[in-house]
């Protein structure tokens, strides 16, 4: 059997199929969650035949440049995830549903509606959902709904993290905390430079996130190359950081990865303008009491503003360039799960599963041949069904096999 189905059918699709041959009672809530979300054709196809996807935020649409410049900025980026061989998956929440990846029309309605929309973060996605609301969704959002229909790597500008003076005002992105609990890649320009660096890399530290620089052996400082913060790990090409975000899969620590990439040396602003432009914006905030997550916009617009557009120019460059390198990464994740897949064939046993329909002799089995997983059982009439699904897709599955059986023999 070939290692890929003839069918562009979604696995999201697939898996929809499978639970109705289940007793709903025994559904586990990230199968229904999975339920609730809209998986473009494009995305879902290259879900289903292993190939490279990227998720992409949409809070730089909505809130980051005014329209049309936003719209033209996401169009750009989308463009260069797929002229480097991977499918972009730009994540939003139109009219209470999840979608992950949008035509373009949905983009421009999102770039149109502007800050309108939410800005989401795990928090407020069932919120959005239950009031069929617009949300543009933040790294945290993004990241967990990018995880729930089997997408490894993320590529954004900066993350959130821990404000300056956040020892008193308790103000942490939930950025850092999603990092500590979703096991996705996330791409970017390291932190937002208007936030404490220091006291974010301490609070990943914390949360057990690995942080890995980009070809240098100091973390990036966003608008800067630079931010006098040293790490541990240095990863030197697409292909190292795949083998990191597969060693981290594979080892089930249940935590992302932040992979930082430098901004373009062309492009990084001065480290002094940057600095004075952020102590005088974050003076005006305090004084118009803007805080929460209507501080990091404020503060971003009026770095821009005060430092006549450069903060802006840098931001769009590193959100590009970071497409980039994210795009390599996830074609490189897909050929080195594609190589260990070949040859692999595994048994997996489900002894407590109750099909509609009686069974003819055990009948209860899935097993993975060539690279694809198959789950199969024989009627009464002696017909299969089955489902066929790549075997990078199958950790996708476990709360499936969790939900119908112990696995008894697996060897993957």
């Amino acid at each position: 059997m070939a290692s890929s189905s003839s069918s562009a059918s979604s696995a999201i699709s697939r898996l929809s199929n499978l639970r109705k041959h289940l007793d709903a009672s025994n559904s586990l809530s990230d199968n229904k969650a999975v339920g609730l979300i809209k998986v473009s054709p494009e995305v879902s196809e290259a879900l289903s035949n292993g190939k490279a996807v990227v998720a992409l935020e949409s809070t730089i649409i909505s809130h980051g440049m005014p329209y049309p410049q936003n719209l033209e900025t996401a169009k750009e980026v989308e463009a260069i995830v797929r002229n480097n061989g991977a499918v972009p998956a730009t994540i939003a929440i139109l009219d209470g549903i999840p979608c992950v990846g949008l035509s373009l029309e949905e983009l421009e309605r999102l770039a149109i509606i502007g800050a309108k929309a939410q800005k989401t973060a795990r928090r407020d996605i069932a919120h959005i959902v239950a009031t069929r609301g617009n949300g543009a969704t933040t790294v945290s959002a993004t990241m967990l709904i990018a995880s729930m229909v089997g997408i490894s790597v993320f590529v954004t500008g900066g993350i959130g993290g821990v404000h300056r003076h956040g020892e008193h005002t308790m103000d942490i992105s939930s950025d850092l905390t999603e990092l500590g609990r979703t096991p996705v890649a996330v791409i970017s320009a390291g932190v937002k430079s208007i936030l404490d660096i220091p006291k974010t890399l301490e609070y990943l530290e914390t949360q057990g996130v690995c942080v890995a620089a980009y070809k240098t052996n100091e973390f990036p400082a966003f608008f800067t190359e630079t931010s006098g913060c040293k790490v541990r790990c240095r990863v030197d090409s697409p292909e190292d950081c795949a083998r990191l975000i597969d060693a981290n899969v594979k080892l089930g620590l249940g935590t992302g990865i932040l992979i930082a990439v430098p901004i373009p040396r062309e492009h990084s602003a001065s480290g002094s303008l940057i600095e004075s432009a952020i102590q005088r914006a974050m003076t005006e905030a305090r004084d118009k009491n803007i805080s929460g997550n209507a501080e990091t916009p404020f503060l971003l617009a009026r770095v821009n503003e005060l430092t006549g557009g450069a903060s802006l120019s840098s931001n769009i460059a590193l959100v590009k360039n970071n497409a980039l390198v994210g795009a390599q990464i996830a074609v490189a994740l897909s050929r080195l799960r594609e190589n260990c897949n070949k040859g692999e064939v595994a048994a997996i046993q489900i002894p407590n599963y109750r099909p509609p329909c009686a069974l003819s002799g055990s009948g209860k089995t899935c097993h993975v041949e060539r690279g694809v997983f198959l789950f199969y059982y024989n009627s009464l009439s002696s017909s299969k069904w089955y489902l066929k699904l790549p075997l990078h897709e199958l950790p996708l599955y476990f709360n499936f096999l969790e939900t119908v059986g112990t696995v008894i023999a697996c060897d993957l």
